[in-house]
């Protein structure tokens, strides 16, 4: 009742005037009277420096409102005019940008969505890449766009195809617990599906946010009948932050004007190999906070609570005592198995959802295309541990194989101190 009360304010204060001025903000009342957001606007350029003070601005302009979450549109941090300069902008998440954003949150005491940045996977590819920061300043969550903006019209001399360089995402992400509800994560071109937002919404989602650089006439058509839908279909308050105005001479938000069947052929751009993926029953579900004075048995070993970062009620990720490569981690079942025949399906299920989580954290963490994924079985393929366990190392070179020859060897490798595999693991607690 309260969210159909109050929709209609919602839209009229989440949807972009024709002309707003650049960096205006505006804001609204979540979910309890007392919870306030910021939706902010703004008009990026091809000034990386330029385009985060504003956000900057911005971000203290929400806090002196009192907002507890303040959300950036896509595209927060650059808009080019080449794929060049995309590529050449891009960070890794770990990176100067996303660190300037933290510390944003942090010095304001704020939540931020940072609706899509550029974050860098190799010399030809990014992602596009909605992030959210609590008021700590840890990442708490990541989401990679998953449905890529490809229309090609010959006739009308149009080509927009946003996976020539972009690397779509490979998962839907479980919503976001945050100060003003559950927040599931999209981005612009992902409003135009609602298998994402039913999926979300399914899962415990409150707020679904669609943070756009939408073309001009397309938005005009389009942005407030999509964001209705949504927010109807899935009976969750939208907020959509965009971008706004001309960026250069060859972009600006809210463009050109086209039918929907011939000019935005979203039929084939659907992702069904990911919408009945996420669901309630096919969740490697966090457990309760991880208690750094645990124990938990690891064949005849033991291992200390303050070296795991990720933790289910049935799989444990951990850092790793003799490591090969910086970022070598193991994750294992918490019941005591010998093999993977001995793992109950339910178990199965549990340690590859999670394996999924780790490969994707490890992957970002460690800015490399590629992790080494191995799980040995009996002495003979070097396995020091009668307890079942996959490790992931991110790969150090193109040659992969490298790492898996180096499995055998790992147990004549040094030992790291518990101080030091507990930093470890304090670093990537965040990315989860």
């Amino acid at each position: 009742m309260l969210k159909s009360i109050t929709f209609s304010s919602f839209i009229k204060c989440c949807t972009a005037k024709r002309y707003p001025l650049k960096g205006s903000l505006r804001k609204m009342t979540s979910l309890q009277p007392k919870k306030i957001i910021a939706i902010c606007q703004m008009t990026a350029k091809s000034d990386k420096e330029v385009n985060i003070g504003t956000c900057s601005e911005l971000i203290k302009t929400a806090k002196v409102q009192n907002a507890e979450m303040v959300f950036l549109p896509e595209a927060c941090d650059f808009i080019g005019e080449k794929r060049s300069q995309i590529i050449e902008n891009a960070d890794p998440l770990n990176g100067e940008t996303v660190c300037s954003f933290c510390q944003m949150a942090k010095e304001n005491k704020v939540w931020l969505s940072l609706g899509g940045i550029l974050e860098k996977v190799d010399n030809e590819k990014v992602r596009n890449s909605h992030i959210v920061i609590n008021n700590e300043g840890n990442i708490v969550s990541v989401y990679h766009k998953i449905h890529m903006f490809d229309v090609d019209i010959p006739e009308k001399n149009t080509r927009i195809m946003e996976s020539d360089y972009v690397l779509p995402g490979e998962r839907i992400v479980a919503p976001v617990e945050t100060p003003v509800g559950k927040v599931g994560l999209a981005i612009c071109y992902d409003m135009r599906f609602p298998e994402l937002s039913l999926t979300l919404a399914k899962t415990g989602a409150d707020i679904l946010t669609f943070p756009s650089a939408f073309t001009f006439a397309t938005g005009a058509a389009h942005w407030e009948t999509l964001l209705r839908a949504r927010a109807i279909e899935s009976q969750c308050y939208v907020v959509a932050a965009a971008q706004t105005g001309t960026h250069n001479s060859k972009r600006s938000s809210w463009g050109h004007a086209m039918k929907v069947r011939s000019t935005m052929p979203v039929w084939q751009h659907r992702r069904n190999d990911l919408y009945a993926e996420m669901s309630l029953l096919k969740t490697a579900e966090k457990s309760d906070e991880i208690d750094d004075k645990a124990a938990y048995r690891f064949g005849s070993t033991v291992v200390q609570g303050s070296t795991v970062f990720y933790k289910t009620n049935k799989t444990l990720a951990f850092t790793n005592k003799r490591c090969v490569v910086p970022g070598h981690v193991l994750v294992v079942p918490i019941r005591y198995v010998e093999t993977l025949k001995d793992l109950e399906n339910d178990e199965k299920e549990d340690l590859f959802l999670v394996l999924k989580k780790v490969h994707e954290v490890i992957r970002n963490v460690y800015n490399t295309s590629c992790i080494t994924t191995g799980i040995q079985t009996g002495a003979a393929a070097g396995q020091t541990i009668k307890h079942l366990h996959v490790h992931l190392m991110p790969s150090r070179s193109k040659a992969v194989s490298d790492n898996g020859a180096m499995l055998d060897a790992s147990c004549d490798r040094p030992e790291r101190s518990i101080a030091e595999m507990s930093q470890e693991a304090s670093m990537l607690r965040p990315f989860f």
